[in-house]
């Protein structure tokens, strides 16, 4: 109970992070926490599923309809450093791209690679680059419409949110 995620992340073959996710998990599992989800959480999860499928066929349209008119787009500044920017086409990434149409336009025919998970226990989705978490897509969601998309690169927030698959 006191040994380092470093040390147990070498025992286990895991990064530090993956580690630290194992052992979160383990917790709620031995306090019994349930696995199952609410069915606003279900439905909720369906939006995500449904975004990063019109994402992948860059369907205009569905994205649309699944964006509040304000939603917004931002990333911290790790994904930018990573080559964000570049990827996504737009150099606004960290101050913020707003609207549905502008947020619809940067992810038509993106996160290909993006897969749906549960984030601190909210649908959410990541992008994985040799079995580890490299961006976590946290999603904020108000009358069965997404308001807003936070890309999360920096390992030290990352290290500290639960990710289930």
């Amino acid at each position: 109970f006191d040994v380092p995620f470093d040390d147990i992340a070498a025992i286990v073959g895991r990064t530090p992070e993956a580690s630290r996710q194992l052992a979160s998990r383990a917790r709620r599992r031995v306090r019994g926490a349930s696995t199952g989800h609410d069915v606003a959480t279900q439905r909720r999860d369906e939006l995500v599923r449904a975004f990063l499928e019109a994402s992948r066929s860059g369907n205009i349209s569905a994205l649309l309809a699944l964006l509040d008119p304000g939603a917004t787009l931002r990333a911290d500044a790790a994904v930018v450093a990573m080559g964000g920017a570049a990827y996504w086409e737009n150099d606004r990434l960290e101050a913020g791209i707003e609207g549905a149409d502008a947020v619809a336009r940067t992810f038509s025919g993106r996160a290909r690679a993006a897969q749906p998970v549960f984030i601190d226990g909210e649908p959410g989705a990541v992008w994985m680059h040799a079995d580890e978490i490299r961006v976590a897509f946290r999603f904020r969601i108000r009358e069965d419409r997404i308001t807003a998309i936070d890309l999360i690169a920096d390992r030290a927030v990352l290290a500290q949110t639960v990710i289930e698959r």
